[in-house]
């Protein structure tokens, strides 16, 4: 497929920064009574401890805007068009955007369209925002600040123009992967979609899990080698937020799991640890040391112990179904040329297979399937649960 053409109101964004509550204020008096808006946010979570918004990017179908949120005193503003439900929120891949949003505002979305959701039901070979743009407008976005600090201040020029064309385009976008989902009859499966992602969920760190118990390799370790590891990362943690800088950028966790294994006693020994370059040794070598000294001199009875789960029973007839479901779920994916995970999670295939429905009312009791899939192939699943005629 060729390029479309942009718009005739899309040229190359005019950077507006908005850096006042009395700026911001105006930009929404100028909001006032638009259907739609873009939104994107910043965050610098390669650079900071602290994972919080940076910069958000505003893009209605006249105007696109750079608020620094740093620089005002409230995003109430805001706040007020997420949650209206007259005004449609456009994101490209709003889930950890609304994330950040509720842990650091508690702001939430009402009505979202997910350009990235909608290219997913639609197949899209590339569902990345540059890829869609580059398909649909021949518009190439800037990657040399995918990575950038967006806590430093002043951001550059060209920072400013790279992250507004994040929603710049975003109408537009919405507009024709919107009529094509509705060519396609997919449009009532976004909205579901949509209407799902703005429930709140957890961040990645929000959970009940230890932290260092999920560094690779960690839950294979003796009780020994992880109460060293514990103290290596508390001790990163600790020094990671009294600083605010990332934690990889005090001590991978590459290091970290070699001394737990293997634990240094000296700064020689520790110099030899890969990973551990000499300047940092010689800068916070004698607190890694601490921290190793402390995890070795736990007494045994008090060493972190991993809780292992009960491996379930082996369920012959269960793994049958699940088998069954997977093979009719593909079959499904090349008739509605959808990739097989986004037509139906192998995750909601497990839980069907578990609960065993023999009703469409009984499959509907799933929570993790959705009523699109129930109306669109509800009776393609419940006939792939029986077994077959021997």
């Amino acid at each position: 497929m060729s390029a479309a053409p942009l718009p005739a109101d899309q040229p190359k964004p005019r950077v507006r920064l908005v850096q006042s509550q009395g700026e911001l204020e105006s930009l929404f008096q100028r909001f006032r009574g638009e259907p739609l808006l873009a939104v994107d946010t910043e965050a610098a979570s390669f650079h900071r401890f602290h994972d919080r918004i940076y910069l958000l990017q505003l893009s209605t179908r006249q105007e696109t805007a750079v608020v620094d949120p740093l620089a005002v005193t409230s995003l109430e503003p805001l706040a007020a068009v997420l949650r209206d439900p007259e005004v449609e929120i456009v994101f490209h891949d709003a889930d950890y955007d609304l994330r950040l949003l509720r842990m650091e505002y508690g702001f939430t979305a009402t009505n979202l369209f997910d350009t990235r959701i909608a290219a997913q039901l639609l197949n899209e070979p590339g569902v990345g925002l540059a890829a869609l743009l580059e398909k649909y407008f021949g518009v190439q976005l800037d990657k040399r600040f995918q990575r950038a600090d967006w806590s430093a201040r002043p951001l550059s020029p060209e920072m400013l123009e790279y992250a507004a064309a994040d929603t710049h385009y975003l109408p537009a976008l919405r507009d024709l992967l919107r009529g094509r989902l509705l060519e396609t009859g997919r449009l009532e499966w976004a909205l579901e979609e949509f209407a799902l992602a703005t429930a709140a969920r957890r961040l990645p760190s929000e959970t009940d899990e230890p932290s260092y118990l999920r560094l690779k390799g960690a839950k294979a370790m003796p009780g020994r080698a992880l109460a060293v590891l514990k103290e290596l990362y508390d001790w990163r943690e600790q020094l990671a937020r009294r600083t605010d800088k990332a934690a990889f950028r005090i001590l991978n966790n590459e290091p970290m799991i070699s001394m737990a294994k293997a634990p240094p006693r000296d700064m020689a020994e520790l110099k030899a640890v890969r990973g551990i370059g000499g300047d940092q040794a010689e800068r916070r070598g004698q607190e890694i040391l601490a921290a190793v000294e402390r995890g070795l001199a736990i007494p045994e009875g008090q060493l972190p112990r991993i809780e292992r789960t009960h491996r379930r029973q082996p369920d012959a007839a269960y793994e049958a179904r699940l088998e069954r479901l997977k093979l009719v779920r593909n079959q499904l994916a090349q008739r509605f040329d959808v990739a097989p995970g986004v037509l139906c999670p192998n995750g909601t295939l497990e839980a069907i297979a578990r609960l065993n429905p023999s009703t469409l009312e009984q499959l509907a009791e799933v929570p993790e399937l959705r009523r699109w899939q129930l109306r669109e192939f509800g009776e393609d699943l419940l006939r792939s649960l029986k077994p077959p005629a021997s």
